[in-house]
């Protein structure tokens, strides 16, 4: 019970310090916010009963703080720049560049990503979620008020690239989900060339899709692809959802996850990034697809040790749904607006 209530009050802070970072009207207070956000997390994924939860915690807390002390370094320096009459227009940019790189590492974006698929490797599937979504939140609003176009062009095209290249040849669905949170990652960071709007809505519906396809990991307790393959003991159906839903996730249509990608491929006027994201995606898919034909062909018959956990499946059945069959919703909805 104590334990319970001591979660609550983490989590409470966690959306508490998020909320402060993003309506606060100055650049200190934004940091505060993180660092809220930041000493609420690490209690909540810290498990003393499990050594690769320590070491993921240990390793979240060292990368958070060095991009917070040059968070705090590059805001001190850009508000003193206009009373150091000797500092040029170049040294503003290059602090400016730091706040942005700074911002791209709490994100865990690339060339910054070394940490994240290994912190994402020590966690649970709970932790994944808030890691994978939530605490994306904060950096990306704060990033929208002091973005450095020249920087973001090279982040989006290294980002999709590592993205989709790193989830190759990968057997913990965990670090799958990794790869594929930074890919789309480059994505969400295309859609500030065109407008906030469209990065919220890609956000949002990024959520939503990574939320319905990591609750029936969580139901199933599944951490491994061989453990997803055997899905089919359970359910034949079951095991239908969970791989459209990869599909899904990696954007392809008819599902819901290519509406997003579709909307930007259309508003975007750079054709290079475009052809470039497009065929990188292409690989993304490929690896999804390479899981999903061989967990629909394969059916083995060794026992794994999967333990149910007691989740409400109606729910996930629910946003599964929406997940496979929500383009044409989507669509309806954009021609409206």
């Amino acid at each position: 019970m104590q334990k319970s209530l001591s979660s609550y009050v983490f989590l409470s802070t966690l959306i508490i310090g998020t909320v402060m970072s993003i309506s606060s009207n100055n650049w200190l207070g934004a940091w505060m916010g993180l660092e809220i956000n930041l000493l609420s997390f690490i209690p909540l994924m810290s498990n003393l009963k499990n050594s690769m939860s320590t070491e993921a915690s240990l390793k979240y807390f060292l990368v958070q703080a060095l991009a917070s002390s040059i968070l705090l370094f590059s805001i001190v320096i850009m508000s003193l720049s206009d009373n150091i009459l000797m500092m040029s227009f170049y040294d503003t940019n290059l602090f400016n560049l730091l706040l942005n790189s700074s911002l791209f590492m709490k994100m865990g974006v690339a060339p910054f990503h070394f940490w994240f698929p290994e912190v994402i490797e020590g966690m649970n599937w709970l932790m994944g979620i808030i890691l994978m979504t939530w605490q994306k939140l904060a950096p990306m609003v704060l990033l929208s008020y002091c973005i450095s176009f020249f920087l973001l062009n090279s982040v989006i095209l290294i980002s999709i690239f590592i993205g989709s290249i790193g989830g190759l040849n990968q057997i913990s669905l965990r670090k799958i989900m990794a790869y594929s949170s930074i890919n789309h990652m480059g994505w969400m960071l295309s859609s500030f060339l065109i407008s906030n709007y469209y990065w919220l809505m890609y956000f949002l519906i990024y959520c939503f899709l990574s939320i319905s396809i990591i609750f029936l990991f969580m139901k199933y307790n599944i951490f491994y692809i061989n453990q997803a393959f055997n899905l089919m003991n359970f359910s034949p159906v079951l095991k239908f959802i969970i791989f459209c839903n990869f599909l899904s996730l990696g954007g392809l249509p008819p599902f819901t996850g290519f509406f997003p990608k579709w909307i930007i491929i259309q508003n975007l006027d750079n054709y290079f990034l475009i052809t470039f994201m497009v065929c990188m995606t292409l690989i993304t898919l490929f690896y999804y697809l390479r899981v999903a034909y061989s967990a629909f062909l394969i059916n083995y018959s060794i026992l794994k040790w999967n333990t149910l956990i007691n989740y409400n499946l109606n729910y996930s059945l629910i946003l599964n749904f929406f997940s496979l069959f929500g383009l044409f919703l989507c669509m309806i909805v954009y021609s409206i607006f």
